[in-house]
């Protein structure tokens, strides 16, 4: 009876382990095979197979989406019609920034292309000041405007011996074309465990910024999404959770990524604004929305996401996208400070997104000295 019992056991528990799709019929037929040879050996297998999968991949209480799925297109948003300019006027946007090189596209290779997008206007487009919110929410249009009009939550002390600000990255592999030019290759994943050439990088100019201005910033480089990219945000909340412990004075909290915005014909798109004669990657901030409690905060991380843009459209017109307000988690119940911000696209290059990142925290800076 015990050995029945046992075999039952591990048939119910391997059902379990191989129900996902990620697991091949010969997989699983092995497994079970394994069963008979050796039961002890397999029943803890698979103990240890749905532990790692309930701690990598569980998505949060209330969560709609699952942000560890790249087919799922979260971290894909692209422009509405409102949002694009003209190609006129898209070229004018850019007239003092380098453009584009023309030439033929090598054989294999994709499409490349830059557009300017503005910030929107009508429904589901929220304004105060320089700052719009697209709206994706249930929430009236009011509320949120109302919501946009308040003071920051927090108060961030300069010149503090303590950490006020963490930027870190969920997926920091992401990473950008390192060379202009008119083509991509679709092979390019844009992930790189480089340091100097993912968000690592951009995040480094961030906080440096911050730092040189006296806002005391932590910046962590862990490689959440690697060598798996499934259960990032699991350990990205690890991460800051530690942090948070460790250093108790931190009221921000920046998950820094990049976007990825390409049509149905494998041409990439980069989002590109000219600052100062200089071609800088567009910037979006994303805000999750509360789903039946999991981001009791919301609201103050809203009025964060609205502050923040006005001062980076105010100091440097154009860079920004609207803010996006949305059904999302992104661990942003934390704190009352925590955003994602989207660095431009992986169609952009390195050195466009790492100018974005100085100018996103040199407005960073600036609104946290207005007090």
């Amino acid at each position: 009876m015990p050995v029945l019992a046992g075999l039952l056991t591990l048939a119910t528990l391997g059902s379990t382990a191989f129900a996902a799709p990620s697991f091949s019929l010969p997989q699983a037929a092995a497994y079970f095979s394994s069963i008979l040879c050796a039961p002890n050996a397999a029943l803890a297998a698979t103990r240890r197979v749905l532990d790692d999968a309930m701690d990598e991949d569980a998505v949060p209480a209330a969560q709609p989406i699952d942000e560890d799925d790249p087919e799922a297109g979260f971290w894909t948003v692209g422009p509405t019609e409102e949002e694009m300019l003209p190609q006129s006027e898209a070229q004018s946007v850019s007239s003092g920034a380098s453009s584009v090189p023309d030439g033929p596209i090598p054989d294999g290779m994709a499409p490349l292309l830059e557009a300017h997008y503005e910030q929107g206007a009508g429904a589901g487009y929220v304004s105060s000041g320089a700052a719009t919110v697209r709206n994706s929410t249930d929430l009236p249009d009011s509320e949120v405007a109302a919501e946009m009009m308040q003071t920051l939550p927090f108060q961030v002390e300069l010149n503090s011996a303590e950490p006020q600000v963490l930027i870190m990255h969920t997926h920091t592999t992401e990473t950008y074309e390192l060379e202009e030019k008119n083509w991509c290759d679709p092979a390019f994943s844009a992930r790189s465990t480089d340091l100097s050439v993912n968000m690592a990088a951009v995040g480094a100019e961030m906080a440096a910024q911050l730092n040189a201005a006296g806002v005391n910033t932590l910046h962590d480089t862990t490689l959440h999404d690697y060598p798996s990219y499934n259960g990032s945000y699991a350990k990205s909340n690890a991460t800051v959770r530690s942090y948070l412990e460790r250093y108790p004075s931190i009221k921000v909290v920046l998950d820094v990524h990049r976007d990825a915005i390409q049509r149905d014909d494998g041409t990439r798109v980069k989002p590109v604004a000219d600052i100062g004669g200089m071609k800088a990657a567009q910037v979006m901030i994303i805000c999750g929305a509360d789903v039946d409690g999991n981001l009791p905060n919301f609201k103050q991380n809203l009025r964060f996401a609205s502050r923040w843009q006005d001062k980076m459209e105010s100091m440097f017109p154009g860079l920004t996208r609207p803010v996006l307000f949305d059904y999302r988690y992104y661990n942003q119940d934390l704190t009352t400070g925590s955003l994602l911000i989207e660095m431009g696209g992986h169609a952009n290059t390195l050195e466009e997104a790492k100018y974005s990142g100085r100018l996103v925290g040199q407005a960073l800076a600036a609104l946290f000295a207005e007090g």
